[in-house]
């Protein structure tokens, strides 16, 4: 969408236009839903969730600046509905991490080694998804979503600093995981 369609698409969100709602929420629904099953909703919850999202989102649109990407924004708004509901509700839960982008890209290697790839990305994304829930989401949008440092603190609402200390005690917590299922030799799992 080039600058100036998106300028005026975000001007008919402002002004309230159906349509251009509409079509807000099919392309950033996905988002909202991703962010909610990664901080381990239900999908009865999750549906909850993205509706006070796109509810809060639509009330908040005067005051998008532009500073962030408007998925971002999105996220972080979703991300904090998300737990507020978690918060409202008391329960502990587990972040949900799917097995899903590479850990290990096997395209060019034998079907044995993609299968030892795919069994390997499902064990580390099953650790991250029992790391304390913040650690995990910030490894979750590091790795999986490829957000930046940035991005992730707007997200989560905090700083840059606190977000490194999450991912580098994310990554120290995985590699005492990982240490009995791959030896000694975890350092797979650094930058």
């Amino acid at each position: 969408m080039e600058q100036q369609d998106k300028d005026n698409w975000l001007g008919l969100l402002r002004i309230g236009d159906h349509q251009a709602f509409g079509e807000f929420i099919d392309k950033y629904k996905e988002t909202v839903f991703l962010c909610c099953r990664r901080l381990g909703l239900r999908d009865d919850e999750v549906e909850d969730v993205a509706g006070e999202t796109f509810m809060a989102a639509y009330k908040a649109l005067s005051r998008y600046d532009g500073r962030c990407e408007l998925g971002t924004w999105v996220w972080s708004i979703a991300y904090r509905k998300g737990v507020d509901h978690l918060r409202r509700n008391r329960r502990q839960r587990q972040l949900v991490v799917e097995a899903g982008q590479g850990v290990v890209e096997a395209a060019e290697a034998g079907p044995a080694t993609a299968v030892q790839g795919r069994e390997l990305e499902k064990l580390v994304w099953e650790a991250v998804g029992r790391l304390p829930r913040l650690w995990a989401l910030a490894v979750v949008l590091h790795y999986r979503e490829g957000k930046s440092l940035a991005d992730i603190a707007k997200i989560m609402d905090n700083k840059e600093n606190t977000i490194k200390t999450y991912l580098f005690r994310g990554r120290e917590r995985l590699r005492e995981m990982l240490a009995g299922p791959f030896g000694e030799d975890t350092n797979a799992c650094q930058e």
